[in-house]
C-alpha cells in the first residue's frame, strides 16, 4: 500500500514537473500575449471561423458535432489498434475540417494529453508503467518537445502540413513493417541502465507469472526520445506510436511494459507542449472541447471492442485511414489539393 501511494506521489510530481516546464515558457511570454498575443489569437480565431464560412456556409453548431461524432469513432478505433488518439486525429481533421493547423495540433495535444493522464494512475496501480523506466526519458521528451512546438508555430503553414503528410505517411510504413517482441531476450544491461537502476520485475496477468526485464542500448534510446518530443511537439501527434517501438524493439522492453511506460511518458510530454501553443493562443475550446470528450468517451467503447474484434482488423483500418490522411495533408501543403 506504500509503494502504492509512494507511486502515486512521484507521478504527481511527476507531471506537475511537466506541466511546470511548460507553464515557464507561458509566464515568460504572459505580458506580451496580453498586449500582442491577445490580438493574433482573436484575429486567427476570426480568420479560422471566416474560412469555415466561405468553404462551407453552415451553422456554427455543425463543425463542433461533427468534431465529437469524429472523435467517437477514433477513440473506438484507436485503442483497439493500440495507437494515440493525436495520431489519427490531427492528419484527418487537419487534412478534411476547414481548420487552421495550428489549432489542430493545439487540440491534438489536449487529445493526446486527456487520454495518457486518464489511464496512467490505473497502469501505475497494475504494476504496467515503471517510473524508473519512463522519467528520464520522459525529462528529454518533455524539454524537446517545447522547442519542436516553438519551431512548428514558427514554420509557415504549409511547410508543417507538407511535413506532416511525410510523417505519416512514414508512420504508415513503420507500423506495416515493425515487429514487436513480447519478452526480449536481454543479456546484458548497459552500464548507463545499470548507473540508472532501469530494470524490475512487473506482473503479467496474461501470462500469470512475473517478469524479470531489464534495457539495453539506453543512449540511443534517450536521443531517440529526444526525437521523439520534438516530433510531438512539432505536429502535435502525441507521439504514442513512437513511444512502442523505441521501447520495444530498441531498449528492449517487454511489450505490455512499453505500452503501459509510453502512455505515463506521454502524459508528462504532452502537458510541458501544450502550454505553448496556449501562450500563443492556439487552443480554441469550440475545437479542443467536443474532441477530447469525443475521444474519451469513445475510448470506452473501444475497450470493450477489444475483447470481441480482432487487432489486426482494426489495425488494417487504422493503417489505410492514415494512408488517406497522409496523401490528404501532402496534397493540401503542397497545393495539389488545397
Amino acid at each position: 500500500m506504500k509503494m502504492r501511494k509512494s507511486n502515486f506521489n512521484v507521478y504527481a510530481a511527476a507531471l506537475g514537473a511537466g506541466i511546470m516546464l511548460g507553464a515557464a515558457i507561458y509566464t515568460s511570454g504572459a505580458l506580451a500575449a496580453v498586449n500582442a498575443g491577445g490580438a493574433v489569437a482573436a484575429a486567427n480565431a476570426g480568420g479560422a471561423v471566416a474560412a469555415a464560412a466561405e468553404i462551407a456556409p453552415l451553422a456554427w453548431w455543425v463543425w463542433p458535432l461533427s468534431l465529437f461524432a469524429l472523435c467517437f469513432v477514433l477513440g473506438m478505433i484507436a485503442v483497439p489498434a493500440g495507437v494515440g488518439g493525436g495520431v489519427l486525429f490531427v492528419p484527418i481533421v487537419s487534412g478534411f475540417f476547414p481548420f487552421h493547423l495550428d489549432f489542430v495540433r493545439g487540440a491534438g495535444l489536449l487529445v493526446a494529453l486527456a487520454s495518457a493522464v486518464a489511464a496512467s494512475p490505473g497502469l501505475l496501480r497494475a504494476g504496467l508503467a515503471d517510473l524508473r523506466l519512463a522519467l528520464p526519458l520522459a525529462l528529454l521528451a518533455s524539454a524537446s518537445s517545447i522547442v519542436g512546438a516553438l519551431v512548428g508555430l514558427a514554420l509557415p503553414a504549409a511547410a508543417v502540413q507538407t511535413a506532416l503528410g511525410v510523417t505519416i505517411l512514414c508512420i504508415v510504413v513503420l507500423m506495416w513493417l515493425a515487429k514487436k517482441s513480447e519478452f526480449p531476450n536481454i543479456q546484458q544491461s548497459d552500464s548507463l541502465a545499470a548507473a540508472l537502476g532501469i530494470h524490475g520485475v512487473f506482473y503479467d496477468a496474461v501470462h500469470r507469472r512475473e517478469i524479470t526485464w531489464k534495457v539495453h542500448r539506453t543512449p540511443l534510446g534517450l536521443g531517440l526520445f529526444v526525437g521523439i518530443g520534438v516530433l510531438a511537439g512539432l505536429f502535435g501527434l502525441g507521439a504514442g506510436w513512437a513511444n512502442v517501438p523505441a521501447l520495444n524493439l530498441v531498449m528492449g522492453v517487454p511489450l505490455r511494459l512499453s505500452a503501459g511506460s509510453s502512455g505515463f511518458i506521454l502524459s508528462i510530454v504532452d502537458s510541458s507542449a501544450v502550454w505553448v501553443y496556449i501562450n500563443k493562443g492556439a487552443v480554441l475550446a469550440i475545437i479542443a472541447a467536443p474532441s477530447v470528450i469525443g475521444m474519451m468517451l469513445g475510448a470506452f467503447i473501444g475497450a470493450r471492442l477489444l475483447t470481441i474484434v480482432k487487432a489486426s482488423t482494426i489495425r488494417s483500418l487504422v493503417i489505410a485511414l492514415l494512408l488517406l490522411a497522409g496523401l490528404r495533408a501532402l496534397a493540401k501543403g503542397t497545393g495539389v489539393w488545397a
